[in-house]
């Protein structure tokens, strides 16, 4: 009997793997057709083996004729029924397939993607759901480089501005010490200096700039006081305080360490308390305060400008930024927020302004040191 039953095994496993076999090289000559095709292969793979497993079965057991065709009956209908649902699934299938097809035709030609209104498959809509994600980052992608390129086209008119004019009073200045109808050369001397030290400074901006938006800035850090920090940059901006009548003040500021390059934090609180003292007017105060927050170190910078209309508060610290009244060099080639933000954003920080009454508060985040 456990002969028996192992002979029937063997032969129903034998008309099984002939079918199973016949249907894999089917399904490796049809890989490039459509899913339809494949999936009635797949079916008929199935009709088959049963088929031929018991064909085998029944000349190995010698059944009768009738009892040969029942079964081939029944597995006929079982065939049919099989191509029948393939041929519906395999449909479906197509129809979400090009659904989803037509709909990533137009996020290559205008860049939008609406994921089709058809019903997909799991995987098909996954699918869907990952190009619609795709499609919102390439949107933001292309609004930051439409807002950069136009800040770039801005940078370039202002500083060619910038530029033209200090060339154009140094060209007058040189011509005129030429044609030695100068009284005092000793004023136009100082004159051409102070020029050549605003140029000078506009370049080495544009330089750090480009170094940061290449991703080439090196940073060295190390470990020190924030206090320090605010102490150097409050001594370095006195004189240019003075100059203007501001009062430079700092408020609150705790002994925290932090892990940063020197150097270029200096230029950071550097660059934030010569605009703030450009901004505010005589007997204004400008206050510089450093506390610590959770895990972040918070310098902030409050000036009395008056405060940033609300359309120009997200536009800051993009590159050329000098607001709507800062067309003259005095105001630099608005590149200082900008570098700001590029060597805090390097130090793993974040630059945020906003406004406060009487002014405006730019904040420096930094990760505090352990």
């Amino acid at each position: 009997m456990v002969g028996d039953t192992l002979l029937i095994a063997l032969y129903a496993a034998l008309g099984a793997a002939t079918a199973g076999l016949a249907g894999a090289v089917a399904l490796r000559l049809l890989r490039n057709r459509s899913v339809t095709l494949s999936l009635a292969v797949v079916a008929a793979v199935t009709v088959a083996a049963m088929l031929a497993g018991t064909m085998l079965v029944s000349w190995a057991m010698l059944l009768s004729e009738h009892d040969l065709r029942v079964v081939t009956m029944v597995c006929a209908m079982a065939a049919v029924v099989s191509f029948a649902v393939a041929l519906l699934l395999g449909r479906s299938v197509v129809k979400g397939s090009r659904a989803l097809a037509e709909a990533t035709r137009a996020l290559g030609d205008d860049g939008s993607f609406i994921p089709p209104a058809t019903a997909l498959t799991a995987e098909l809509s996954h699918l869907s759901a990952q190009l619609a994600a795709s499609s919102a980052r390439l949107a933001a992608s292309r609004e930051r480089e439409r807002a950069l390129e136009a800040s770039r086209r801005e940078l370039v008119a202002w500083i060619s501005h910038d530029l033209r004019t200090p060339l154009a009073g140094l060209q007058a200045m040189a011509e005129a010490l030429e044609d030695g109808v100068v009284d005092d050369p000793r004023l136009y001397y100082t004159r051409i200096r102070t020029e050549v030290g605003r140029m000078n400074t506009m370049v080495g901006d544009l330089f750090e700039l480009s170094r940061i938006q290449a991703g080439v800035l090196a940073l060295t850090t190390t470990r020190m006081s924030v206090y320090d920090l605010v102490g150097d940059a409050l001594a370095g901006a006195d004189a240019l305080a003075r100059e203007h009548g501001v009062r430079l003040v700092g408020d609150r500021v705790e002994r925290v360490p932090v892990e940063v390059d020197g150097r270029e934090m200096s230029r950071v609180l550097a660059n934030l308390l010569v605009n703030a003292i450009r901004r505010t007017p005589a007997d204004g105060t400008v206050a510089v305060s450093a506390r610590r927050e959770a895990d972040r170190v918070v310098l902030a910078v409050t000036d009395g400008c008056g405060g940033i209309p609300p359309e120009d508060l997200p536009r800051v610290f993009d590159t050329g930024w000098r607001g709507t009244d800062a067309r003259t060099p005095p105001a630099g080639a608005g590149l200082g927020l900008a570098i700001v933000r590029g060597i805090v954003e390097a130090h793993r920080g974040r630059a945020a302004v906003r406004n406060v009454p009487g002014g405006c508060r730019f904040e420096v985040h930094l990760p505090a040191a352990v």
